[in-house]
């Protein structure tokens, strides 16, 4: 931009910040984060060991008990296979001529793009869930009049599952939200303790779920099908999230006046309890 261009007093003081999505898959109580280990570049991998269930007999006095039983120790990992990066410049004259500090607010604005990529990636493995309801081919159409009967059916599919009912959670669209707020039984944030808000996202309690808003819920639209919005349900340890930002350097272009920053983000996600997670396929009403 030319210096001719510059009109000192139109500039404001205050910036025009962009609007942000709320992000919930990826904080911890959505999802665990149990096994971070030391991410240094893409391709890592984290191991991650389950315990195989212990077998309970019969005891008869004075009689041996059989033989120790051998627990099943399975392994499988966690791959490190999203890579992410954010490259941004302010030139020199945009810095002197604002008042507010411009690279502090670029560098809020990269950090949420990269953590709202990641959001959506998380949600992504919604196609791993054990128990469903509809499908892009059989989609469901909730009503006012019986979108909390959904999530009980998701409650109860967690309920045959043993999934334990405290912490579950169930991530709604805006929409499917609008429906549940014509229905009574739906408890608001409001009247929720201040420890069942903790969680970002949260607007309330129903059918044993905290639930959780997001405009990142999957959207499915199939070939020829009806489009439709995954709304997912489960329990934190159904799946695992490990992430680093293992680079962020800041330099001055060559060719430039100007201050610029890099930075580059790695994570990976993976279900490793697939009976913990319930998706419904829903369609918004018409």
């Amino acid at each position: 931009m030319a210096l001719n261009e510059f009109v000192p007093q139109m500039w404001s003081a205050r910036l025009l910040y962009n609007l942000q999505r709320t992000l919930v898959y990826g904080q911890t109580g959505v999802i665990n984060r149990d096994y971070e280990g030391e991410i240094t570049g893409a391709g890592d991998s984290v191991t991650i060991n389950n315990m195989g269930r212990v077998s309970v007999g019969d005891y008869t006095k004075n009689k041996d008990m059989e033989s120790a039983q051998t627990l099943d120790s399975k392994s499988r990992k966690l791959l490190i296979d999203q890579s992410k990066y954010f490259n941004f410049q302010i030139d020199d004259i945009d810095k002197i001529q604002q008042n507010p500090k411009l690279m502090d607010a670029a560098m809020q604005e990269a950090a949420y793009a990269l953590k709202n990529t990641a959001d959506s990636f998380i949600a992504s493995h919604y196609v791993d869930a054990a128990h469903t309801i509809g499908s892009d081919t059989k989609v469901v159409s909730p009503t006012k009049n019986d979108a909390y009967e959904y999530l009980v059916d998701l409650s109860v599919k967690l309920d045959e599952a043993d999934v334990p009912e405290q912490g579950r959670w169930v991530v709604v669209t805006p929409w499917y939200e609008g429906l549940m707020l014509k229905d009574d039984r739906f408890v608001k944030a409001g009247n929720m303790s201040s420890e069942q808000r903790l969680l970002n996202g949260v607007i309330g309690q129903a059918a044993g779920f905290t639930v959780l808003k997001s405009n990142n819920a999957p959207l499915s639209k199939p070939e020829g099908g009806t489009e439709n919005h995954k709304i997912i349900a489960g329990h934190s340890m159904a799946w695992s999230y490990a992430d680093q930002a293992t680079q962020v350097e800041a330099y001055r272009p060559e060719k430039r006046f100007a201050d610029a920053v890099k930075g580059l983000h790695l994570y990976g996600a993976k279900v490793t309890r697939p009976e913990a997670l319930a998706v419904l396929s829903a369609a918004r009403p018409q």
